[in-house]
Protein backbone atom coordinates (compact mmCIF):
# COMPACT_ATOMS: atom_id res chain seq x y z
CA UNK A 1 0.00 0.00 0.00
CA UNK A 2 1.37 3.39 -0.93
CA UNK A 3 0.93 6.47 1.21
CA UNK A 4 -0.92 8.16 -1.63
CA UNK A 5 -3.50 5.37 -1.81
CA UNK A 6 -4.04 5.46 1.95
CA UNK A 7 -4.53 9.22 1.77
CA UNK A 8 -7.05 8.87 -1.07
CA UNK A 9 -9.14 6.35 0.85
CA UNK A 10 -9.04 8.36 4.09
CA UNK A 11 -9.95 11.55 2.24
CA UNK A 12 -12.87 9.80 0.53
CA UNK A 13 -14.21 8.41 3.80
CA UNK A 14 -13.94 11.66 5.77
CA UNK A 15 -15.22 13.95 3.00
CA UNK A 16 -18.18 11.70 2.16
CA UNK A 17 -19.12 11.36 5.84
CA UNK A 18 -19.17 15.14 6.34
CA UNK A 19 -21.14 15.82 3.15
CA UNK A 20 -23.61 12.99 3.81
CA UNK A 21 -24.30 14.12 7.38
CA UNK A 22 -24.69 17.76 6.34
CA UNK A 23 -27.03 16.98 3.43
CA UNK A 24 -29.11 14.57 5.52
CA UNK A 25 -29.66 17.23 8.17
CA UNK A 26 -30.48 19.81 5.48
CA UNK A 27 -33.07 17.77 3.58
CA UNK A 28 -34.78 16.08 6.54
CA UNK A 29 -37.28 18.95 7.16
CA UNK A 30 -38.34 18.83 3.51
CA UNK A 31 -38.72 15.05 3.57
CA UNK A 32 -40.83 15.34 6.73
CA UNK A 33 -43.38 17.25 4.65
CA UNK A 34 -43.29 15.29 1.41
CA UNK A 35 -41.82 11.79 1.91
CA UNK A 36 -43.17 10.15 5.05
CA UNK A 37 -43.10 6.37 5.40
CA UNK A 38 -46.25 5.50 7.32
CA UNK A 39 -46.12 2.29 9.38
CA UNK A 40 -48.20 -0.73 8.39
CA UNK A 41 -48.53 -4.36 9.43
CA UNK A 42 -45.30 -5.26 7.60
CA UNK A 43 -43.22 -2.33 8.92
CA UNK A 44 -40.60 -2.44 11.65
CA UNK A 45 -41.23 1.19 12.65
CA UNK A 46 -44.21 2.42 14.65
CA UNK A 47 -44.38 6.14 13.89
CA UNK A 48 -44.39 8.01 10.54
CA UNK A 49 -40.75 8.57 9.56
CA UNK A 50 -39.30 10.54 6.65
CA UNK A 51 -37.53 8.57 3.93
CA UNK A 52 -35.15 9.74 1.26
CA UNK A 53 -31.83 10.15 3.06
CA UNK A 54 -30.40 8.10 0.21
CA UNK A 55 -30.35 11.39 -1.72
CA UNK A 56 -27.64 12.62 0.64
CA UNK A 57 -25.78 9.30 0.80
CA UNK A 58 -25.62 8.82 -2.97
CA UNK A 59 -24.84 12.48 -3.68
CA UNK A 60 -21.96 12.40 -1.19
CA UNK A 61 -20.66 9.10 -2.59
CA UNK A 62 -20.71 10.16 -6.23
CA UNK A 63 -19.42 13.72 -5.72
CA UNK A 64 -16.49 12.62 -3.56
CA UNK A 65 -15.61 9.61 -5.72
CA UNK A 66 -15.78 11.66 -8.92
CA UNK A 67 -13.64 14.45 -7.48
CA UNK A 68 -10.94 12.09 -6.25
CA UNK A 69 -10.92 10.00 -9.43
CA UNK A 70 -10.82 13.04 -11.70
CA UNK A 71 -8.03 14.63 -9.68
CA UNK A 72 -5.89 11.51 -9.63
CA UNK A 73 -3.32 10.20 -12.08
CA UNK A 74 -5.25 8.99 -15.13
CA UNK A 75 -2.87 6.07 -15.60
CA UNK A 76 -3.87 4.64 -12.21
CA UNK A 77 -7.56 5.39 -11.99
CA UNK A 78 -10.36 6.11 -14.45
CA UNK A 79 -13.82 7.59 -13.98
CA UNK A 80 -16.36 4.86 -14.89
CA UNK A 81 -18.97 7.01 -16.63
CA UNK A 82 -21.41 4.11 -17.02
CA UNK A 83 -21.35 3.47 -13.26
CA UNK A 84 -22.06 7.10 -12.39
CA UNK A 85 -24.81 7.40 -15.00
CA UNK A 86 -26.49 4.13 -14.04
CA UNK A 87 -26.34 5.04 -10.35
CA UNK A 88 -28.04 8.38 -10.94
CA UNK A 89 -30.66 6.69 -13.13
CA UNK A 90 -31.55 4.00 -10.60
CA UNK A 91 -31.60 6.61 -7.80
CA UNK A 92 -34.21 8.56 -9.78
CA UNK A 93 -36.22 5.35 -10.24
CA UNK A 94 -35.98 4.69 -6.50
CA UNK A 95 -37.07 8.23 -5.61
CA UNK A 96 -40.06 7.98 -7.94
CA UNK A 97 -40.99 4.68 -6.29
CA UNK A 98 -40.68 6.29 -2.84
CA UNK A 99 -43.16 9.00 -3.83
CA UNK A 100 -45.59 6.78 -5.75
CA UNK A 101 -45.21 3.04 -6.12
CA UNK A 102 -44.09 1.88 -9.58
CA UNK A 103 -45.61 -1.40 -10.90
CA UNK A 104 -43.34 -4.42 -10.31
CA UNK A 105 -42.63 -5.25 -13.97
CA UNK A 106 -41.84 -1.64 -14.90
CA UNK A 107 -39.61 -1.30 -11.85
CA UNK A 108 -37.64 -4.44 -12.72
CA UNK A 109 -37.19 -3.34 -16.33
CA UNK A 110 -35.84 0.06 -15.26
CA UNK A 111 -33.50 -1.60 -12.78
CA UNK A 112 -32.32 -4.00 -15.49
CA UNK A 113 -31.43 -1.03 -17.71
CA UNK A 114 -29.21 0.39 -14.96
CA UNK A 115 -27.54 -2.95 -14.17
CA UNK A 116 -27.09 -3.75 -17.87
CA UNK A 117 -25.47 -0.37 -18.55
CA UNK A 118 -22.70 -1.26 -16.09
CA UNK A 119 -22.34 -4.93 -17.00
CA UNK A 120 -22.19 -4.51 -20.76
CA UNK A 121 -20.06 -1.35 -20.62
CA UNK A 122 -17.33 -3.21 -18.73
CA UNK A 123 -14.18 -3.98 -20.68
CA UNK A 124 -13.57 -7.48 -22.03
CA UNK A 125 -10.84 -7.85 -19.38
CA UNK A 126 -13.50 -8.01 -16.68
CA UNK A 127 -13.97 -11.77 -16.61
CA UNK A 128 -14.94 -14.00 -13.70
CA UNK A 129 -14.89 -17.37 -15.49
CA UNK A 130 -12.70 -16.88 -18.59
CA UNK A 131 -13.68 -20.30 -19.98
CA UNK A 132 -17.32 -19.19 -20.16
CA UNK A 133 -18.46 -17.41 -23.35
CA UNK A 134 -18.46 -13.66 -22.76
CA UNK A 135 -22.11 -13.16 -23.77
CA UNK A 136 -23.25 -15.90 -21.42
CA UNK A 137 -21.17 -14.65 -18.50
CA UNK A 138 -22.42 -11.08 -18.95
CA UNK A 139 -26.03 -12.30 -19.13
CA UNK A 140 -25.63 -14.26 -15.90
CA UNK A 141 -23.96 -11.27 -14.22
CA UNK A 142 -26.90 -9.11 -15.34
CA UNK A 143 -29.36 -11.46 -13.64
CA UNK A 144 -27.18 -11.69 -10.53
CA UNK A 145 -26.81 -7.91 -10.44
CA UNK A 146 -30.55 -7.39 -10.74
CA UNK A 147 -31.16 -9.78 -7.86
CA UNK A 148 -28.42 -8.14 -5.78
CA UNK A 149 -29.89 -4.65 -6.24
CA UNK A 150 -33.27 -5.92 -5.08
CA UNK A 151 -32.00 -7.95 -2.16
CA UNK A 152 -30.19 -4.91 -0.75
CA UNK A 153 -33.51 -3.10 -1.02
CA UNK A 154 -35.37 -5.99 0.65
CA UNK A 155 -32.90 -6.13 3.53
CA UNK A 156 -33.19 -2.41 4.26
CA UNK A 157 -36.07 -2.94 6.65
CA UNK A 158 -34.64 -2.23 10.10
CA UNK A 159 -32.91 0.75 11.69
CA UNK A 160 -29.14 0.54 11.12
CA UNK A 161 -29.43 -2.75 9.20
CA UNK A 162 -27.92 -1.34 6.01
CA UNK A 163 -25.26 0.49 8.01
CA UNK A 164 -24.34 -2.79 9.75
CA UNK A 165 -23.96 -4.41 6.32
CA UNK A 166 -22.40 -1.73 4.14
CA UNK A 167 -19.79 -0.29 6.51
CA UNK A 168 -17.97 -3.62 7.16
CA UNK A 169 -18.23 -4.69 3.50
CA UNK A 170 -16.95 -1.39 2.07
CA UNK A 171 -14.24 -1.20 4.73
CA UNK A 172 -13.02 -4.62 3.64
CA UNK A 173 -13.05 -3.48 0.01
CA UNK A 174 -10.90 -0.49 0.98
CA UNK A 175 -8.45 -2.84 2.71
CA UNK A 176 -8.35 -5.05 -0.39
CA UNK A 177 -7.78 -1.99 -2.56
CA UNK A 178 -4.94 -0.99 -0.25
CA UNK A 179 -3.45 -4.45 -0.73
CA UNK A 180 -3.74 -4.01 -4.52
CA UNK A 181 -6.09 -6.98 -4.76
CA UNK A 182 -8.38 -5.10 -7.15
CA UNK A 183 -8.65 -1.85 -9.08
CA UNK A 184 -8.27 1.57 -7.52
CA UNK A 185 -11.49 3.04 -8.98
CA UNK A 186 -13.93 0.67 -7.21
CA UNK A 187 -11.82 0.92 -4.05
CA UNK A 188 -12.25 4.71 -4.07
CA UNK A 189 -15.98 4.29 -4.67
CA UNK A 190 -16.17 1.83 -1.76
CA UNK A 191 -14.34 4.30 0.50
CA UNK A 192 -16.73 7.10 -0.47
CA UNK A 193 -19.77 4.87 0.10
CA UNK A 194 -18.37 3.78 3.46
CA UNK A 195 -17.95 7.40 4.54
CA UNK A 196 -21.40 8.38 3.29
CA UNK A 197 -23.00 5.57 5.31
CA UNK A 198 -21.05 6.62 8.40
CA UNK A 199 -22.37 10.16 7.95
CA UNK A 200 -25.92 8.82 7.63
CA UNK A 201 -25.63 6.45 10.62
CA UNK A 202 -26.40 8.95 13.44
CA UNK A 203 -29.73 9.81 11.82
CA UNK A 204 -30.71 6.17 11.38
CA UNK A 205 -29.72 4.83 14.79
CA UNK A 206 -32.62 3.14 16.58
CA UNK A 207 -35.14 4.73 16.80
CA UNK A 208 -34.43 6.17 13.33
CA UNK A 209 -35.12 9.82 12.53
CA UNK A 210 -34.94 9.11 8.79
CA UNK A 211 -34.73 6.16 6.37
CA UNK A 212 -32.69 5.69 3.22
CA UNK A 213 -35.68 4.94 1.02
CA UNK A 214 -35.42 3.22 -2.36
CA UNK A 215 -33.53 6.28 -3.59
CA UNK A 216 -30.72 5.03 -1.35
CA UNK A 217 -31.01 1.25 -1.14
CA UNK A 218 -31.24 0.64 -4.91
CA UNK A 219 -28.14 2.64 -5.94
CA UNK A 220 -26.24 1.33 -2.92
CA UNK A 221 -26.93 -2.20 -4.16
CA UNK A 222 -25.85 -1.19 -7.67
CA UNK A 223 -22.57 0.39 -6.52
CA UNK A 224 -21.74 -2.46 -4.16
CA UNK A 225 -22.57 -4.99 -6.86
CA UNK A 226 -20.18 -3.25 -9.25
CA UNK A 227 -17.40 -3.29 -6.65
CA UNK A 228 -17.96 -7.01 -6.02
CA UNK A 229 -17.98 -7.74 -9.76
CA UNK A 230 -14.63 -5.98 -10.07
CA UNK A 231 -13.28 -7.94 -7.11
CA UNK A 232 -14.47 -11.26 -8.58
CA UNK A 233 -12.88 -10.37 -11.94
CA UNK A 234 -9.52 -10.23 -10.15
CA UNK A 235 -9.98 -13.95 -9.42
CA UNK A 236 -11.28 -13.35 -5.91
CA UNK A 237 -14.68 -14.97 -6.32
CA UNK A 238 -14.59 -16.43 -2.81
CA UNK A 239 -14.08 -12.96 -1.32
CA UNK A 240 -16.85 -11.49 -3.51
CA UNK A 241 -19.24 -14.14 -2.16
CA UNK A 242 -18.11 -13.95 1.47
CA UNK A 243 -18.49 -10.19 1.87
CA UNK A 244 -22.28 -9.99 1.23
CA UNK A 245 -22.98 -13.57 2.33
CA UNK A 246 -25.45 -12.72 5.09
CA UNK A 247 -27.56 -10.54 2.79
CA UNK A 248 -27.34 -13.14 0.02
CA UNK A 249 -28.39 -15.98 2.30
CA UNK A 250 -31.18 -14.21 4.21
CA UNK A 251 -32.80 -12.75 1.08
CA UNK A 252 -32.35 -15.84 -1.12
CA UNK A 253 -33.57 -18.37 1.44
CA UNK A 254 -36.53 -16.15 2.27
CA UNK A 255 -37.44 -15.82 -1.42
CA UNK A 256 -37.24 -19.58 -1.97
CA UNK A 257 -39.39 -20.27 1.11
CA UNK A 258 -42.06 -17.86 -0.11
CA UNK A 259 -42.02 -19.36 -3.60
CA UNK A 260 -42.33 -22.90 -2.23
CA UNK A 261 -45.29 -21.77 -0.12
CA UNK A 262 -46.81 -20.12 -3.21
CA UNK A 263 -46.86 -16.77 -1.47
CA UNK A 264 -46.72 -13.53 -3.51
CA UNK A 265 -42.94 -13.23 -3.14
CA UNK A 266 -42.89 -9.85 -4.90
CA UNK A 267 -45.11 -8.26 -2.23
CA UNK A 268 -43.91 -6.62 0.99
CA UNK A 269 -43.66 -9.01 3.94
CA UNK A 270 -42.01 -9.71 7.30
CA UNK A 271 -40.45 -13.09 6.50
CA UNK A 272 -36.75 -12.18 6.44
CA UNK A 273 -34.72 -13.72 9.23
CA UNK A 274 -33.77 -10.34 10.68
CA UNK A 275 -37.48 -9.41 10.78
CA UNK A 276 -38.41 -12.71 12.38
CA UNK A 277 -35.73 -12.03 15.00
CA UNK A 278 -37.52 -8.89 16.20
CA UNK A 279 -40.78 -10.84 16.28
CA UNK A 280 -39.00 -13.53 18.31
CA UNK A 281 -37.92 -11.19 21.10
CA UNK A 282 -34.60 -9.82 19.80
CA UNK A 283 -34.24 -6.06 20.20
CA UNK A 284 -33.35 -3.98 17.15
CA UNK A 285 -30.02 -3.15 18.77
CA UNK A 286 -29.31 -6.86 19.32
CA UNK A 287 -30.14 -7.80 15.73
CA UNK A 288 -28.06 -5.09 14.06
CA UNK A 289 -25.17 -5.64 16.49
CA UNK A 290 -25.05 -9.34 15.70
CA UNK A 291 -25.29 -8.65 11.96
CA UNK A 292 -22.45 -6.13 12.23
CA UNK A 293 -20.22 -8.59 14.12
CA UNK A 294 -21.07 -11.33 11.62
CA UNK A 295 -20.12 -9.05 8.74
CA UNK A 296 -16.81 -8.19 10.39
CA UNK A 297 -16.09 -11.93 10.63
CA UNK A 298 -17.06 -12.41 6.98
CA UNK A 299 -14.86 -9.47 6.00
CA UNK A 300 -11.91 -11.07 7.79
CA UNK A 301 -12.54 -14.38 6.00
CA UNK A 302 -12.83 -12.57 2.65
CA UNK A 303 -9.53 -10.73 3.13
CA UNK A 304 -7.86 -14.01 4.19
CA UNK A 305 -9.18 -15.73 1.04
CA UNK A 306 -7.37 -13.20 -1.17
CA UNK A 307 -4.05 -13.90 0.53
CA UNK A 308 -3.92 -17.56 -0.44
CA UNK A 309 -3.50 -19.29 -3.78
CA UNK A 310 -5.07 -22.49 -2.49
CA UNK A 311 -8.53 -23.41 -3.74
CA UNK A 312 -8.88 -25.78 -0.79
CA UNK A 313 -8.23 -22.97 1.69
CA UNK A 314 -10.72 -20.70 -0.08
CA UNK A 315 -13.31 -23.46 0.05
CA UNK A 316 -12.75 -23.95 3.78
CA UNK A 317 -13.12 -20.19 4.38
CA UNK A 318 -16.38 -20.19 2.39
CA UNK A 319 -17.65 -23.11 4.46
CA UNK A 320 -16.73 -21.35 7.70
CA UNK A 321 -18.51 -18.20 6.53
CA UNK A 322 -21.54 -20.23 5.47
CA UNK A 323 -21.66 -21.95 8.85
CA UNK A 324 -21.50 -18.60 10.67
CA UNK A 325 -24.32 -17.19 8.54
CA UNK A 326 -26.45 -20.32 8.96
CA UNK A 327 -26.00 -20.20 12.74
CA UNK A 328 -27.06 -16.55 12.88
CA UNK A 329 -30.13 -17.15 10.71
CA UNK A 330 -31.10 -20.15 12.83
CA UNK A 331 -30.82 -18.07 16.01
CA UNK A 332 -32.93 -15.30 14.49
CA UNK A 333 -35.63 -17.80 13.54
CA UNK A 334 -35.99 -19.12 17.11
CA UNK A 335 -37.77 -17.41 20.02
CA UNK A 336 -35.20 -15.78 22.26
CA UNK A 337 -34.87 -17.40 25.70
CA UNK A 338 -34.03 -15.46 28.84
Amino acid sequence: MTISDASLFLLAIVAAAIISAGLTAAIRPLLLKHALANPNARSSHRIPTPQGAGIAVIAATLVVAAAIMAGNDGSRVHVPIAVFGATLFIAIVGFADDLKSIPVVARLLLQAVAVGAIVFAASDDVRIVPACPLWLERSLILLAGLWFVNLVNFMDGLDWMTVAEIVPVTSALVVLGSLSEFSLSPAIMAAALCGAMIGFAPFNRPVAKIFLGDVGSLPIGLLLGWCLMELASHQHLAAALLLPLYYLADASVTLLRRMIRREPFWAAHRSHFYQRATDNGFSVWRVVSEVFVLNVVLAGLAIASTRTASLAVETVLLLVGGAAVTFSMYRFSQPRTS
